[in-house]
């Protein structure tokens, strides 16, 4: 079961609201599968189709809750913008089903949602740049990053002192716009975070077989994992 994946995603839950990251054409399946019915903030990290793909499945939240505060960066906002036109583009003579509802908020420095302080980053996919993300609640800290292949000292300047990262891992062999394994963890033995998560992997990866071969304080995530991030520790709950 651990080797079936859908595209990757993120749900952060607290007490003050739930948030996503990124959100594929898996996002119907993910959210029915983990019983989410509602959103109170959708994050983006950059705009390829096992990204955003999903973005028309927010209406039946919208039905009900109104339109969903999106943050992503300027570069992401004018991909999405071309990409679902008749979204942003419908004029009062639209005619035709329902439209995501959206409330489009652009990043460009650390901002607050669901009483997370969250400080964005870049990394770089291939050629251009993709957003990380880092979140506080002021007691535990944890990152996400996806679809990289190199993280500036800029940005690794910025991710010390975590509880928990969640990073890309594509697969054993090194790829031109996403990091392989060994550089995954030349990463996580630079930065030392209590707990790693290593996402967005291929199937070349088998999830016992390579668990069994990873650092302590290294684990691969799958489809359901549910984590806790408390100061110092990670606490697995699935």
């Amino acid at each position: 079961p651990r080797d079936r994946r859908t595209r990757t995603g993120l749900t952060i839950e607290n007490g003050a609201g739930r948030l996503v990251i990124d959100i594929s054409v898996d996002f119907r399946q993910q959210m029915l599968r983990e019983r989410i019915d509602r959103l109170d903030a959708l994050l983006l990290t950059h705009a390829h189709a096992d990204h955003i793909l999903g973005l028309d499945d927010i209406r039946p939240l919208n039905f009900r809750y109104g339109p969903l505060p999106v943050y992503a960066s300027e570069v992401t906002w004018r991909q999405v913008r071309r990409i679902f036109h008749y979204v942003f583009d419908a004029g009062p003579g639209y005619s035709g089903g329902g439209l995501p509802q959206i409330d489009s908020r652009q990043i460009d420095a650390p901002f607050e949602v669901i009483g997370l302080s969250v400080t964005p980053f870049p990394v770089i996919h291939g050629n251009f740049e993709v957003t990380g993300y880092r979140f506080s609640d002021g007691r535990s800290e944890m990152a996400f990053i996806t679809d990289c292949n190199e993280i500036p000292e800029s940005s690794l300047a910025l991710l010390e002192g975590l509880d928990l990262l969640i990073i890309d891992a594509l697969r054993y062999k090194p790829h031109p716009t996403h990091l392989h394994l060994e550089k995954t963890l030349s990463y996580i033995e630079r930065l030392k975070p209590q707990q790693s998560l290593l996402t967005h992997m291929g199937h070349d990866f088998h999830h016992a077989t390579a668990s069994a071969h990873l650092p302590e304080g290294v684990a691969m995530a799958w489809d359901g994992l549910r984590v806790k991030v408390e100061p110092g520790r990670v606490v697995d709950l699935s």
